[in-house]
């Protein structure tokens, strides 16, 4: 019987995996190598080895309805798109609230899990930890949950860019981006077109003498800010919006989106039109790019062909002369250091998880990875449902397919995903926030009902059809069901607008 669950990681997803394990009346230890939560959130102004690192100027990119976990709304009067000190004090509101700090091991990094002699017939684990004064202890557990995140690793393709060891000037990867400081003055060249290096190149550009963007592939460019003033997540991320897109044809909807982007502005004539359709890859959510390349301040070139001391070549010929600075924004690889190897079961590029959750090929289901995902969505509530799911897996509730049928669905999911995203060794992954989440809740029994709704709450059932699809939907029914669901999302559109509420119109 699982009673004693370890957690690796006190960032967005280790909280939500504390509340679910205390929920459920297990005894959960989370193992957090820093000082504090919030993982990712959790601003330094020097980055820290094998951790993930942020900028001092970073804002989310997901209105904070849509990122908020299922029974605790961020307060009214924060705005909807939260600067990351906004967001680390939620984190704290939600753990002082639901006492999960009393469970925090921090400053204790894990050094090793493996299975213990007698997994067999327990499904038990060892769990090897270091504290800061280099102290070793081991301890057994019933369950590990991993909440590591996978923005850990900076990718750096040196071997992508010939001559990069003539370089003159100065180069790092965005995992070590902190501000623009040092960029006044210079010529710089950011390499890659994800939300980072967007972000970079369009805050490097105010103080900059030239910003460059060099894009192997382009990308598809959307606004935070969408039609009528509403973030665009509360505006299309709607359930009703999802059915559509079961009952069309994406080449439709991949039609209609590129028309309405291009309407904003023409990416064929900004230089950022991709070589896929809009909705094959994630993309890049920046309301500042188009007017800094309108202006000339950020200037898209294609990939980088060669560096020749502090001139860099372009595959077009053109080239970017006296360059100062070179930003890396390409990406992060990921990995699990502390897992034994014959846990990472492999399929295509990625480590294959039964519902992105569950190795398919362990003896026992007493280990499960929470927060390894990637979808136009916040990870908090994905995260949320995938430890709901896990911990209720854990304790017997819930029963997983045999191996053989894991394995199988795992290797559809392969093909799935390369059908219908654009996927490398960097973006292994990618699902439909709706779908994925309604397939975890339905694992759980918390799958909203529209037929059940429509028949017994008829004003609910219209919000949880026309409005966005946030969390609080998935607590509406079944195991972890919240009574404050209903309010929360009736009043959702309050809380949007109430940070907006500075100035009284008459």
């Amino acid at each position: 019987m699982v009673k004693r669950v370890a957690i690796i990681g006190a960032g967005p997803s280790g909280l939500s995996s504390l509340k679910a394990c205390l929920d459920e009346g297990l005894e959960p230890t989370c193992f957090e190598s820093s000082d504090d939560i919030g993982g990712l959130w959790k601003f330094k102004e020097v980055s820290e080895p094998n951790r993930a690192s942020i900028y001092r100027s970073l804002t989310i990119n997901i209105s904070k309805e849509l990122m908020c976990y299922s029974d605790f709304p961020i307060p009214s009067d924060y705005p909807n798109y939260m600067h990351h000190s906004k967001i680390l004090k939620y984190f704290r509101m939600y753990a002082e609230h639901f006492k999960l700090l009393q469970h925090i091991r921090f400053q204790t990094s894990v050094k090793r899990v493996q299975q213990r002699p007698d997994y067999t017939r327990t499904g038990q684990w060892e769990v090897v930890t270091e504290t800061r004064q280099g102290e070793e202890e081991r301890d057994v557990f019933d369950a590990v949950i991993c909440c590591s995140g996978h923005y850990t690793y900076p990718n750096l393709p040196f071997n992508d860019f010939p001559g990069i060891e003539t370089f003159e000037g100065k180069y790092f990867h965005s995992w070590d981006y902190k501000g623009p400081d040092n960029m006044s003055g210079k010529r710089v060249v950011v390499i890659g077109i994800g939300n980072s290096g967007s972000d970079i190149a369009v805050e490097s550009s105010k103080f900059a003498e030239q910003v460059y963007m060099s894009t192997r592939g382009g990308a598809w460019v959307i606004r935070q800010v969408s039609d009528n003033g509403i973030p665009v997540d509360m505006k299309y991320n709607t359930r009703f919006v999802h059915i559509l897109f079961q009952l069309l044809p994406i080449n439709f909807f991949n039609w209609f989106g590129e028309n309405k982007l291009n309407a904003m502005y023409d990416h064929t004539m900004y230089a950022l039109k991709p070589k896929h359709r809009l909705f094959s890859k994630i993309p890049v959510i920046n309301d500042d790019l188009p007017l800094k390349i309108l202006s000339g301040a950020v200037i898209i070139k294609p990939n980088v062909k060669e560096i020749q001391g502090s001139t860099v070549v372009f595959e077009d010929g053109s080239i970017a002369e006296k360059v100062d600075t070179i930003v890396f924004a390409t990406g992060y690889n990921y990995d699990f250091p502390f897992l034994p190897s014959n846990a990472m079961y492999k399929s295509g590029h990625r480590v294959a998880l039964y519902k992105h959750v569950f190795p398919p090929n362990l003896e026992h289901s007493t280990l499960a990875v929470v927060g390894f995902i990637h979808a136009l969505g916040a990870i908090m509530p994905q995260a949320e449902m995938q430890a709901r799911w896990a911990v209720l897996v854990f304790k017997g509730l819930k029963n997983l397919p045999s191996n053989q049928a894991m394995i199988k669905a795992v290797e559809q999911d392969t093909k799935d995903i390369e059908k219908h995203y654009i996927v490398s060794k960097l973006t292994p992954l990618q699902v439909d926030f709706v779908s994925y989440m309604d397939d975890i809740a339905g694992e759980i029994g918390a799958r909203p009902s529209l037929l059940w709704l429509f028949f017994t709450d008829y004003p609910l059932f219209k919000k949880v059809l026309w409005g966005p699809v946030t969390a609080y939907q998935y607590r509406l029914m079944g195991p972890g069901k919240w009574s404050g669901a209903r309010h929360a999302i009736f009043t959702q559109f309050d809380r949007m607008y109430q940070p907006l509420k500075t100035r009284k119109i008459i």
